[in-house]
This record gives C-alpha cells, structure tokens and sequence, in this order.
C-alpha cells in the first residue's frame, strides 16, 4: 500500500504543479477567461486516464491463462520503461518546467478555442496515462495477478488526494517543500520498486511459457518468510519481493537496480553540484 501511495503520491504532484504553474500565469497575465479551458483538458485528462486503468484492469479477462500472463508481463515490463523516462526526465527538466509550460500557453492562447485545453490535457494526461499503468502493474505484481485488493487502490488514491492538496497549498503559498530533494528520493525508491515490478514481469513471461527457467529457483525462503504471513506481505506490497524467486528473475532484477540507480544517483549529484539554488515551488499568486 505505502508503495501505491507514493507512486499516487508523486505523480498526482507532478501533475498538480503542471497545473498550479498553468493556472498561476494565465491569473497572473490576467487571462482568467481561459481557465475554463485549463480545467476542461484537466477533466479530459482524467477521464482517459480513468478509462485506461478500467481497460488494463478489465481487458485481460476471458483470455487463456498464458495469454494473460503475456499480456501481464509485456505490460509490466513497458510500465518499467515509463517510470523510468519518467524518473529521468523529471530530475533533468523540473527546473526549466515553468519556463515551458508558459511559453506554451502563450501559443496556445493565440491558436485556437482548444488549443490551451490540448496543452492541460497533454501535460497532465501523460502523468495520468504513465501513473495508470505503472499503478496496474506495481497492484498486479503485489497481488500475484489475482483479483486487485482494495488497499493498493486506496494507497494510490490517498497518495493522489495528498498531492492535490500540496499542490493547492504551494499554488497558494502556504508551503514550500524542496521539490529537488522530493523528486530525488522518490525517484530513487521507485526504482527499487520498477525493479520489483521488472522481475515480476518476467516471472509472467515465464508463466506464458515465453521465457524459460520457470523452477530454476535462485533461492526459495518460503519457509523462512511465509508467503501468507503479514511481513511477507510487507515486503510484497513495498518491493515486490517473492519468496520463490527464479534465476532469471533475479538477474533482470540485478540488472536493471544496480545500473539504474547507479546512473540516477549520480547525475542527481551532478546536476545538483552544477546548478545554483533555485525556488522550491511556484510563487504564491496573490
């Protein structure tokens, strides 16, 4: 559940500062006549992004089981590669994000009616789609491809009304938070957790008979750590750990953590060392 809740947690907020920093130019340039279209891409955003979760929840069922686990797998492994862009992409481009977003508001402004409605729904539909996904499969590795429990759901939304709340709150300028060091640390733990939700993948393609080594165990501690007990359930729900866990499993989980985190952790470092102090949020709007 924690995990679900920091994944809602952290990209509802990037989401929410997309829209705080929309928002706050279009009061601030005393164009408040266009908010209406900000809010009506946010809307749509949400609503396909809503259909998507109900897609993947829904459209693998009826399907033979090895086509599920094909599908589950695939998908898994594509939401690995999204958070990783994701992760990226949000520590190298969160200090030029404002500077873009209003150079493109002043060119929506002048398009067209939708043209500012495309901009909020592609700005923050992408969030939605990536979070989707990455929620599915992070939900489905933790509940071994079962019927989803309510408790991830209930994490990711809680995580999202978290964020929506932060964002009011920095949009109005009653907090600031180190949106560096957030951003940091989230990304680094949700590649932990991409690397869990990558071995569960594979152990989905080894289900669908697509990739070999299903009972070549690496290592097998279901005495150790009962799958039914709640500690196991812990660290299911947080890092996707399995107790019975293959060899190929373990490799991909290898190699996908140890050079991933590697490479965040040190361009963080570097960027951070190279850059100067910059404002933590967006400036409160009066």
């Amino acid at each position: 559940m924690f995990a679900n809740y920091l994944i809602g947690l952290r990209e509802g907020l990037e989401a929410a500062l997309v829209v705080s920093i929309l928002v706050a130019y279009l009061v601030k340039s005393e164009r408040r006549h266009l908010l209406p279209r900000i809010w009506s891409g946010v809307a749509l955003a949400v609503v396909i992004s809503l259909a998507f979760g109900a897609a993947l929840t829904f459209g693998p069922r009826g399907l033979t089981f090895e086509a599920q686990e094909l599908i589950g797998g695939t998908l898994s492994i594509i939401a690995v590669g999204f958070v990783t862009w994701m992760v990226f992409w949000m520590a190298r481009a969160a200090p030029g994000l404002g500077a873009e977003l209003r150079g493109q508001i002043d060119r929506a402004a002048d398009a067209g009616r939708w043209s500012l409605a495309l901009v909020a729904m592609l700005a923050v539909g992408r969030e939605g789609l990536e979070t989707a996904l990455f929620l599915w499969a992070a939900t489905n590795a933790a509940t071994d491809g079962t019927a989803a429990t309510w408790e991830p759901l209930a994490g990711a939304a809680l995580g999202i009304l978290t964020a929506v709340v932060l964002g009011w709150l920095i949009y109005r300028g009653a907090l600031s938070i180190n949106l560096s060091t957030f951003f940091t640390w989230t990304g680094a733990f949700l590649i932990v957790v991409a690397a869990g939700v990558l071995a569960y993948g594979v152990h989905d393609l080894q289900e669908a008979r697509f990739l070999p080594g299903l009972h070549n165990l690496l290592f097998d501690v279901s005495e150790q750590v009962p799958p039914t007990s709640w500690y196991a359930t812990l660290l299911k729900g947080i890092f996707n750990f399995s107790p019975r866990t293959t060899k190929l499993e373990g490799l991909a989980w290898v190699l996908y953590l140890v050079p991933t985190l590697s490479v965040f952790l040190v361009s963080v470092r570097r960027r951070t060392a190279a850059a100067p102090s910059r404002p933590a949020a967006p400036a409160p709007v009066s």
